[in-house]
């Protein structure tokens, strides 16, 4: 089992950056890619952006491309968001999975196909 826990979610305004902090606890972290995504008021659960994990890749929704960057860091188990430029349309509940898959063709983009989620961190951002 993977318990993860997001940090870092707040209120700030339109133009400003946060950064996103998604740690795993009660296990070292040996998945294939640790995902991110978010849910408006409203809305269906999306996809944001992912990294594989043993390789560093990175992947990301057409609506955050060169705004948003993940990254990981493997001493803390750890997986990051940084977000800049932020619009009040990025204003959701942000959530971190897990995809524990031994292998993949590509990472995936499918809420299904990640085993183990966070409890979510909310983003408000002002206009």
């Amino acid at each position: 089992q993977v318990q993860l826990v997001e940090s870092g979610g707040g209120l700030v305004q339109a133009g400003g950056s946060l950064r996103l902090s998604c740690a795993a606890s009660g296990r070292t972290f040996s998945g294939y890619a640790m995902g991110w995504f978010r849910q408006a008021p409203g809305k269906e659960r999306e996809f944001v952006a992912a990294i594989r994990w043993s390789v560093g890749s990175t992947y990301y929704a057409d609506s955050v491309k060169g705004r948003f960057t993940v990254s990981r860091d493997y001493a803390k188990n750890t997986a990051y968001l940084q977000m800049n430029s932020l619009k009040p349309e990025d204003t959701a509940v942000y959530y971190c999975a897990a995809d524990i898959a031994t292998i993949r063709p590509v990472v995936s983009r499918q809420l299904n196909e990640y085993e183990y989620w966070g409890q979510g961190t909310q983003v408000t951002v002002s206009s």
